[in-house]
């Protein structure tokens, strides 16, 4: 593969004033990549942090009556009630009314919550810390609907806060994938930019674009975008509407560490993963079988390796990065930490990966979904192999045209992949399927970069049939465990 890494060919792709064009005439669609890349926990964005994140944006909207509460009570929706409990949703709950952010929280101290409550024998009540104590949320006070699927979204939940004279505060909240949470109403949960962290959800894909003259809605919009440069440079403009390049680049290398971070984690880790499937940890004795046969670390079996690592951190509810989602966060990981490896990629080079992939997403997420409950899995990790594919293909010297075929590519043969997780864990077909995505978007890479950009088939074409498909496809197959091998596959 030709190496792209040099000075020479990164100055080469450095955005300028004199190569920027003007395609600002529709809003863009850019979402940032400190919210589609946010540090969370396992087993799912859409079912475990956005859920925490939603009940902590509630209990903070209660403000100065938070210590009038006298009891919480939380309705689960649709998908978020029909696998809740195997996606870890109520301990979310309860940790996020306590107060616990996903990119801050402990993991271990998340885990255990509602099984300690829901256990055979007396109850026993989860103290939800207020100013000044706590208040007991009991098993009641937790409602499931799997059937309730009309609050604009299959991830919906009502959460409600009471006080001794009557409700305080009641608030409909849609996890919408990816860690993203919206009120009913359409406003969504963001934090003022000026204030938020680089890890932090913050304001973004709301603007024109036209202080940086590279706004865009489409796949063809960001090739012409980035004309003369990169995808990466049209993402790290909008980028600087947010922020300054010291951050950018700070969080950028702060969700490369915790990628690789996972990585290791995973590695590391051995024995049974959480749950009644009794699925074996496999990423640490795979690995140390390709290290006893000499395999070289550029050797593309240790994709598929890196990638069971993720998922089986986030199956055991680690910490892990969405990309886009917790579903499919093995994904990305693998194919960078492949490209780290055999390449020597600098830290220039892995934020441009990084910026790359989240232009993809951003058109994915604005055309069509990345959560599995709206889309099934073509949109979860179809939409990771997408983002990997013009990722890799950006680092490897692509050009524009290039990436986008490659986007294509990749997303194209994830058509129509559903989202049966049997048991309603995040483990089968979840942990394999990332680990041959993550191989998939190399290949994909590969093809693209054989030809020069041209292809019958756009990305916006792809974009909108996954669209098609994601709405046409029965609820059935899309994070409700109600079909496919969810039904098929014996549980012991």
């Amino acid at each position: 593969m030709p190496d792209a890494l040099s000075p020479a060919a990164t100055a080469a792709t450095a955005p300028t004033a004199a190569t920027a064009p003007t395609v600002a005439t529709a809003p863009t669609v850019h979402v940032s990549v400190f919210d589609l890349f946010s540090v969370g926990i396992g087993p799912s964005s859409s079912h475990t942090v956005g859920p925490m994140r939603a009940a902590a944006r509630f209990r903070a909207a209660l403000g100065h009556r938070l210590p009038e509460v006298t009891r919480w009570t939380c309705v689960l929706h649709g998908s978020l009630a029909a696998t809740g409990i195997g996606h870890g949703t109520p301990d979310a709950v309860l940790a996020g009314l306590g107060g616990a952010e996903p990119e801050t929280c402990d993991p271990d101290a998340v885990r255990g919550s509602w099984a300690a409550m829901t256990e055979p024998g007396p109850e026993r009540p989860h103290p939800v810390p207020v100013p000044g104590g706590s208040v007991p949320f009991h098993r009641h006070d937790m409602t499931f609907e799997p059937f309730a699927r009309h609050h604009g979204h299959p991830n919906a939940m009502t959460l409600g806060a009471e006080g001794v004279d009557g409700t305080l505060l009641t608030q409909t909240w849609l996890s919408v994938g990816g860690g993203f949470v919206v009120l009913a109403d359409g406003r969504e949960a963001r934090l003022d930019p000026a204030a938020a962290s680089p890890h932090e959800t913050v304001a973004s894909g709301t603007g024109t674009g036209a202080d940086s003259g590279v706004a865009y809605a489409t796949g063809s919009d960001l090739v012409v975008a980035a004309a003369g440069r990169s995808i990466a440079a049209v993402a790290r403009e909008h980028e600087r509407l947010l922020r300054d390049d010291d951050a950018i680049d700070a969080g950028l290398d702060a969700i490369a560490a915790t990628m690789n971070g996972c990585i290791d984690a995973g590695l590391r880790a051995r024995g049974t993963l959480p749950g009644r499937l009794g699925v074996r940890r496999r990423a640490s004795e795979a690995a140390a079988h390709l290290t006893e046969r000499g395999t070289e670390a550029s050797s593309t079996e240790w994709i598929a390796v890196y990638a069971l690592a993720v998922n089986e951190e986030n199956a055991a509810g680690g910490r892990i990065v969405t990309a886009p989602t917790n579903g499919a966060a093995g994904v990305l990981p693998a194919v960078l930490r492949h490209l780290t490896a055999s390449l020597g990629l600098g830290r220039s080079s892995v934020r441009d990966f990084l910026l790359t992939a989240t232009a993809i997403g951003s058109l994915i997420k604005a055309g069509a979904s990345i959560s599995g409950a709206e889309a099934g899995c073509q949109g979860e990790v179809g939409s990771a192999c997408a983002m990997a594919a013009a990722g890799a293909t950006a680092v490897l010297g692509g050009s524009p045209e290039q990436v986008e075929n490659a986007a294509e590519i990749a997303l194209e043969h994830h058509l129509g992949l559903t989202c049966d997780p049997v048991g309603g864990l995040v483990q089968i077909p979840c942990i394999e399927r990332n680990a041959v995505a993550a191989t998939t978007a190399l290949t994909a890479a590969r093809i693209a970069l054989m030809g020069d950009g041209r292809h019958v088939v756009s990305l916006d074409t792809v974009i909108e049939t996954m669209r098609q498909t994601g709405d046409d496809m029965s609820a059935r197959y899309k994070e409700t465990s109600e079909g496919g091998l969810a039904v098929n596959v014996v549980e012991c």
